[in-house]
């Protein structure tokens, strides 16, 4: 029986590969938490460590009965003991397995365990391999994966053992798959189909979405009916989504995509459903330096220009008004299908101040205001509503050369008392007037000296058209250039000069332009026509006296001669030169007074007699 066992024995050794380094099986005999009992065939039992046994989380992957590959490391140690180890015996199977996947072209499954410079480490089969970056995926960048302890397939492009160099990459499995897909997803792919995808990449004019092999681009102008800003603001990388195919081009293998073709375009039948006045609710999305934008419907945003912002304000900053996410009331004011734009308004949805003004406050009126802002032109005043009216500088004084003055003195903030001259409430225009609140003084003095009128003054300017008399402080005369000349006491005609005084008629009052026509000429007719009214009476009662002397001496003989009386001979040249003078002076008058025809009532008379009575006297 002995001998049978011992040649059993001898005949299974011979079988046994004992070159150190072998894989050979074993069978588990004892397995504890320190160490694994394994007899592989040899005259003693091999014991292994504990560790070389657990799996990452520190648990036992065996039990007694098991069979296991182990490497024979020695048949005896010395001390009569076999040493097996289960780590190399694992790793010379794992290089066994790669080198033939390597050769063959197969894929091997991996885990990645870290990310290193460069590209992730991956567990093969208890060996570290390296995936570098570029081989990571066909598009996507590998810096913004998340890869780390995930299982997946891979193709070994680089296998050095005895430099213990694993190159694997993920890159040539998808690409391969994607090649599948695309040719299957090219026979049946058409315009208009809904299909699903991923979001691969985001870039700045939209985003590439794969659709099983292909990648299509999503424009960011198709992204949704309203405008997108930014294309990270409606999709995200990895996103599943429905998309449907606006084009396709089968010959270079482009497809454009769309999402808010998948949804009814919410203007088409926008005017009806938001006419022009309507009154909507919105919520303010994005804020500009020239307006603010508000979303009215899902997909339908409007502007509100800067000048539709306020009423007082028409150049607010659209930052200080409202904020992003604000919950507003707008008013449509305009509607463009074709360029896709809805105008709106703001200040359209609260009271209009300048219509409450109109009503409150009337032409004529005269309110209190506040300087605002003085220009060039004139000042804004603040007066009720907060609102601004608009004070000219030539509503500033009666007096022009004064206006400059005024308006150099006002100051912003000061108070005005200011009368209303004019309100236009459609054009947001209100017109001011501060030298209208103490009255027109041209308007007083005509009232007080009306055509004909002899009136009195001092020359101001003299120029080639004629000179201008200063009447009263901010009345202003003008004598023509032919009558620049004043009568002097002794009824000479002296020239003018800046500063004379001179005493003159009014011919004609434009209060368009604020002046007096004077003429020197018609206040000396007036004055000659007094002075033959004045020596017409006596002429003729001289006359009648001689005839009657004559007729008596005819009678009772011949009769002496009478006397000449000195008056009426020196009354005679001059009635007889302003007769001759009459017929002129009309044709001048009538030539000074076409702008303004003088009244016959306020014209003075001149009785005929007076003429008559100078002839007789000069025959």
């Amino acid at each position: 029986m002995s001998e049978n066992f011992e040649q059993m024995l001898e005949e299974s050794l011979q079988q046994l590969v004992m070159k150190p380094g072998e894989i050979v099986e074993g069978k588990v005999l004892e397995a504890n938490a320190d160490y694994v009992v394994v007899n592989v065939g040899l005259k003693s039992d091999g014991s292994i460590a504990a560790s070389e046994f657990k799996d990452a989380e520190g648990v036992l992957t065996v039990s007694p009965g098991d069979t296991v590959e182990v490497t024979l490391e020695s048949v005896e140690d010395g001390s009569g003991n076999t040493r097996l180890s289960r780590e190399r015996a694992v790793r010379t199977r794992a290089w066994q397995t790669l080198l033939e996947a390597y050769n063959n072209g197969t894929r091997v499954t991996g885990r990645v365990t870290g990310r290193v410079k460069g590209g992730f480490t991956v567990d093969l089969m208890s060996l570290r391999g390296f995936l570098p970056g570029s081989l990571v995926d066909v598009r996507s960048p590998w810096e913004s994966m998340d890869l780390e302890q995930q299982e997946m397939e891979f193709k070994i492009i680089k296998f050095e053992q005895q430099r213990n160099n694993i190159v694997v990459s993920r890159r040539a499995i998808v690409e391969k798959e994607i090649n599948q897909e695309r040719a299957k997803l090219l026979e049946t792919l058409e315009e208009g189909q809904v299909l699903k995808g991923v979001v691969k990449t985001i870039v700045e004019y939209g985003a590439f979405v794969n659709i099983g092999g292909i990648d299509g681009l999503l424009h960011v102008t198709d992204m949704s009916w309203k405008k997108v800003r930014y294309p990270s603001d409606v999709v995200e990388p990895g996103q599943e989504l429905e998309v449907r195919v606006l084009k396709f081009d089968r010959e270079k293998e482009r497809v454009s995509l769309g999402i808010k073709q998948l949804s009814e375009d919410p203007w088409l039948d926008l005017p009806n459903r938001c006419p022009t006045g309507t009154r909507l609710p919105g919520k303010v999305t994005n804020i500009t330096d020239y307006g603010c934008f508000v979303a009215i419907e899902d997909g339908v945003e409007g502007l509100v220009y800067q000048s539709e912002i306020d009423w007082r304000n028409k150049h607010v900053r659209p930052n200080k008004a409202c904020q992003i996410g604000d919950e507003v009331e707008v008013m449509v004011l305009e509607i463009d299908i074709e360029r896709r734009r809805v105008s709106l308004s703001l200040k359209q949805c609260q009271p209009n101040p300048w219509k409450e003004f109109a009503e409150q406050s009337k032409r004529g009126d005269v309110i209190t205001g506040t300087v605002r802002s003085v220009t060039d032109f004139g000042a804004f005043v603040e007066v009720t509503g907060g609102i601004d009216g608009l004070l000219y500088k030539k509503d500033l004084s009666w007096d022009e050369d004064e206006s400059d003055r005024v308006l150099a003195d006002l100051k912003k903030g000061t108070e005005l008392k200011v009368k209303v001259l004019g309100v236009d409430a459609e054009h947001e225009r209100i017109a001011l007037g501060l030298k209208q609140v103490e009255g027109d003084p041209f308007t007083d003095y005509v009232e007080k000296n009306r055509k004909g009128a002899t009136v009195a003054g001092k020359v101001k300017a003299i120029g080639e058209k004629g000179a201008t008399v200063e009447l009263a402080p901010g009345i202003t005369g003008h004598l023509r250039a032919d009558e620049g000349y004043r009568i002097a006491e002794d009824g000479s005609q002296v020239a003018l000069a800046v500063g004379d005084p001179v005493e003159a008629k009014i011919t004609s009052i434009e209060r368009k332009d604020r002046v007096v026509r004077l003429s020197v000429r018609m206040l000396e007719m007036d004055l000659e026509g007094k002075v033959l009214e004045s020596y017409s009476p006596e002429i003729s009662h001289s006359e009648a006296t001689l005839g009657d002397k004559l007729k008596e001496k005819l009678g009772g003989g011949e009769a002496e001669a009478p006397e000449p009386d000195e008056e009426a001979e020196a009354a005679k040249p001059k009635a007889a030169k302003a007769a001759k003078a009459k017929p002129k002076a009309k044709a001048e008058s009538a030539k000074a007074e076409q702008s303004d025809q003088p009244d016959p009532s306020d014209q003075p008379d001149k009785p005929k007699e007076s003429a008559q009575s100078a002839d007789q006297g000069g025959d």
